[in-house]
């Protein structure tokens, strides 16, 4: 780990700015997705989006909640026809969780809004910061995902930076 502290009050100015941006990104997209989707239900269908069938345990463990709201949370994504449920073919016992066609093309068209929306932002920042702003960005990915925090990824580091290059 680095001891060169200068700049450090700057870059975490700037990445708390960042945030505040993209939290108003995610709060437009979220605009166009139907009423009946809450931001924990929209988590479930990026989660299994990104990683494909998942268990119960799984989308718990990635929401933070215990099992029962989780289960409460995908019975109405299955109820809306987003999610299907069927068994694990490996143990019967368990379930598994998949995005349906429909699923998967509300979490498709939320991504590209929102892929567009910061593809916009990006052409006014010239190509030589944005290349820099790449690079910065990917040493803090790979930092954070080196950390505990990397349990806070739903997507793997490489294809959530892609846009930017």
């Amino acid at each position: 780990m680095g001891t060169d502290r200068s700049g450090d009050d700057r870059a975490t100015d700037a990445l708390m700015q960042t945030s505040r941006l993209m939290t108003a990104v995610v709060a437009r997209t979220l605009a166009n997705i139907p009423d009946t989707v809450t931001v924990p239900q929209l988590r479930v269908l990026v989660m299994l989006h990104t990683r494909g069938a998942l268990n119960m345990g799984n989308v718990a463990a990635g929401l933070g909640v215990n099992p029962s709201n989780a289960t409460r949370t995908c019975d109405k994504l299955v109820d809306a026809g987003l999610v299907a449920r069927s068994t694990d073919p490996v143990d019967r016992r368990r379930g598994v969780l998949e995005l349906t066609d429909h699923g998967r093309e509300l979490v498709s068209s939320t991504m590209a809004a929102r892929r567009a929306m910061l593809a916009e932002l990006l052409d006014r920042v010239p190509a030589r910061a944005r290349r820099q702003l790449a690079a910065g960005l990917e040493a803090l990915l790979d930092a954070v995902q080196a950390g505990p925090e990397a349990e806070l990824f739903t997507e793997p580091r490489d294809s959530a930076l892609r846009w930017l290059r």
